[in-house]
């Protein structure tokens, strides 16, 4: 494939502004050890395989001498051969090792069965245990497999509550793999880091003694991350010596289409449009987008530019369809009966999806670590491939297609987990003395700020200590009240009202924007109106739909400081804080919008009840001084500061590793608790995902982009590239371009002229 005729083809002139060719790396493997089983050297040979790339020998090496691994490199560069190598040695010698392989999805585990079933060795007694699995079979997965495919998720909510059962195979446990682990981050990492510890506290507790193998896309901190989510040093193999095509990747900035409002085409139309030039040159893709109605436009998008022979053979795909139907959309991937898929991060993974040509990415999906990884899913192996990134409109877009040195020459972020966060560790200490009594030496499995954590809940009477141990007080198992991939907690079901049937799921923190009454919602290219949000049995129910517009909900929020725990200077020396703060938050009506136009057809109120979040927050006390030197007046200032707040935010993820909607912010001209204007950047989860310490830390460089973005922007008054915000529950307003400007250039102590 010509990747550089065919991104011609597909991309305008007008709107390419970056292209990158990455050369091909050849394929150089060099030979097994010569201590391997014969038998397993012999199925390898049967697959094709006549040796190890350079990253595949040093890590398998490595394991093979005892100590613990984390793999990071590139999409398809082999990691998964170097756990399965190491396991099937030992289980070739000793029938009686076990190994445990934990994935973020189920999907993925069963798409790694299949790759260890084409080993074809006797010894290798794989099944996968996950909450598909039929009751009825758990009992022989226990009792015979040597090596159990599953995921965090069970890991938590039934493997470790019924370990009893689990004893022998503990016992014997050599290896424990966890793939995929630059996906644990944030709170779900934070919660899998007390999962994996209460794994080994059991472990120890039956007598076995296993290494970790963790494999992961590139990320900034590898072997800091393994140590933090498993609590145990690990030796870090980072350099990629797998082949690879070449692969053009190109930056693409649609036009602006409004020279009043700064308004740019939609990156939606304009990959849609080059997903169906692709299709109809038989060029197979897949699309990446950052939210769930995206994903389903994209595709739908597509579909209406191509002819009807090709319409059924693209599909959306996303989190919330039911096991089923995802099941058969991977089928029909691996199977090469689809040209385009559009996808979110679910596909972002290592599953097979066939052989594929191009990635689109509509929009910087937050990281590079996850950028690299979305456009590594085409041109796998040797063959050349195409990657587009069609810039959203937004500001961190905006900043990183005129600065395309921070996409290509930067290294990965650096995946953040914070253990210690007291909405994770207290409830996983109850899981664990539920488990097993507590002894007060296995309080170290779980960090330093377990005995703290533990004396807390004794107080409250949670734990309750007995012959020395703590015990669980309780007569429910705590399990079920710790969703670790929900910051919520809870999910709500999306039901068919004239049917019953179940259309899919949605976070209690998503559901109050988007399923609340009146809401439109999109499953498949279908439009669904929402007739009614049960709060009680947390049910949304929904009737089919084909309204002209779409909903967008307006909410208002409130901001308290609990206490600041870091005090600094940004700047010219604007006291600058990081510390715990509530935020309460209440959804108090919804806009239709035209979706021809965007233009606002009506405003409806909503009663629905505030939702409280104890969290952490960065935020930045403006003084007076500073304000008067950007000659903002009392009455502008609210739009100033809040066009700021906007911009930061947009471009948080450029020094955190990050989404925007996993933040939220609030600006005043004055508030109580700072006694000055303030801007407010705070995580969007129960005690804080760690990401705005890492705006503390970066506090300089952040203001320093967003005021090079605010600056550089052509629009008059403020547009998405800038200021104005998809998430703003005021409906952005008031935004005050200019005063933002002069604001953070004073806030830095520079003129803005």
């Amino acid at each position: 494939m010509d990747s550089r005729a065919l991104l011609e083809r597909v991309a305008g002139p007008d709107t390419l502004v970056h292209v990158r060719e990455l050369p091909a790396r050849p394929n150089v493997v060099e030979p097994f050890p010569e201590d391997l089983p014969e038998l397993l050297v012999e199925r390898l040979s049967l697959l094709g395989v006549e040796g190890l790339y350079r990253h595949q020998r040093e890590a398998l090496d490595a394991v093979r001498a005892g100590r613990n691994v984390i793999v990071a490199t590139g999409t398809a560069s082999g990691k998964t051969l170097v756990y399965n190598l190491a396991f099937a040695a030992e289980a070739i010698l000793d029938a009686k090792r076990t190994a445990l392989y934990l994935y973020p999805t189920k999907a993925l585990a069963r798409d790694q069965l299949r790759q260890i079933r084409e080993l074809k060795l006797p010894q290798l007694k794989a099944a996968v245990y996950d909450g598909d699995t039929p009751r009825a079979e758990r009992p022989l997965v226990r009792k015979n497999a040597n090596l159990v495919m599953s995921n965090p998720d069970m890991l938590h909510a039934s493997l470790l509550p019924d370990h009893a059962r689990w004893a022998d195979f503990l016992l014997r446990l050599s290896l424990v793999v966890v793939d995929e682990a630059h996906v644990a981050r944030g709170v779900f990492g934070s919660h899998v880091a007390m999962v994996l510890r209460r794994l080994r506290r059991l472990i120890a507790h039956y007598g076995g003694e296993p290494r970790f193998v963790l494999a992961s896309a590139t990320v900034g901190n590898p072997a800091e991350l393994a140590e933090r989510l498993v609590g145990l040093p690990f030796d870090a193999v980072t350099e990629d010596a797998s082949p690879s095509g070449e692969k053009v990747f190109a930056l693409v900035n649609p036009p602006v289409i409004d020279e009043e409002s700064g308004a740019r085409r939609s990156a939606l139309t304009d990959a849609s449009g080059i997903m169906a030039r692709l299709a109809e040159a038989g060029v197979r893709s897949i699309g990446f987008t950052r939210s769930r109605r995206a994903a389903e436009l994209l595709a739908e998008f597509a579909r209406r530019e191509l002819p009807a022979e090709l319409k059924p053979r693209v599909k959306s795909y996303r989190a919330g369809y039911l096991p089923e139907e995802r099941r058969e959309l991977e089928r029909m991937l691996a199977e090469d009966r689809l040209v385009a898929v559009a996808s979110t991060s679910a596909l972002e993974l290592g599953i097979d999806i066939g052989s594929l040509d191009a990635a689109i990415l509509v929009g910087y999906p937050g990281t590079r670590a996850s950028m690299w990884q979305q456009a590594g899913r085409a041109g796998r192996r040797e063959s050349a491939s195409l990657a587009v990134l069609v810039a959203q409109d937004d500001p961190l877009d905006q900043y990183l297609v005129t600065h395309p040195e921070d996409l290509f020459d930067r290294p990965a972020e650096d995946a953040v987990i914070d253990p210690s966060n007291p909405f994770v560790l207290e409830p996983h200490l109850l899981c664990a003395a539920r488990e097993h009594p507590l002894a007060e030496e296995e309080l170290a499995f779980f960090g330093p700020e377990a005995a703290d954590a533990a004396a807390r809940l004794e107080e409250r009477g949670e734990l309750v200590r007995r012959r020395g141990t703590l015990h669980h007080r309780g007569r429910e198992a705590p399990h079920r009240r710790v969703d670790i991939r929900s910051s919520s907690g809870h999910l709500f079901a999306i039901v068919i009202r004239e049917t019953g049937e179940l259309l899919g799921t949605v976070d209690e923190s998503r559901a109050y924007d988007h399923v609340h009454p009146g809401a439109v919602y999109l499953h498949q290219g279908e439009q669904f109106e929402v007739s009614e949000l049960d709060l009680a049995n947390r049910v949304a129910l929904v009737s089919r739909a084909d309204p002209d517009y779409y909903t967008q909900s307006r909410d208002t929020t409130d901001i308290e400081v609990v206490g600041a725990s870091e005090r600094a200077a940004t700047g010219d020396g604007v006291p600058t804080f990081y510390g715990a703060v509530r935020v309460t938050n209440q959804v108090v009506g919804f806009v239709r919008r035209l979706v021809a136009s965007g233009e606002v057809v009506d405003s409806v109120p909503l009663d629905l009840p505030p939702q409280t979040l104890e969290t952490k927050a960065v935020w930045w006390a403006i003084p007076q001084r500073v304000i008067s030197r950007a000659a903002i007046r009392p009455p502008d200032l609210p739009g100033a500061v809040h066009a700021a707040e906007h911009a930061a935010i947009g471009l948080l993820p450029l020094v955190a590793t990050c989404d925007r909607w996993d933040v939220g912010g609030v600006s005043t001209a004055y508030h109580p608790d700072t006694d000055a204007c303030t801007i407010f950047v705070y995580d969007g989860y129960a005690g804080g995902a760690g990401i705005a310490e890492r705006g503390f830390r970066s506090a300089e460089r952040l203001l320093e982009a967003t005021l090079e973005t605010v600056r550089r922007c052509p629009c008059p008054h403020g547009c998405p590239s800038c200021v104005q915000s998809p998430k703003c529950g005021n409906g952005n307003e008031p935004l005050d371009k200019a005063g933002a400007v002069a604001l953070l250039a004073a806030m830095l102590g520079r003129s803005w002229g």
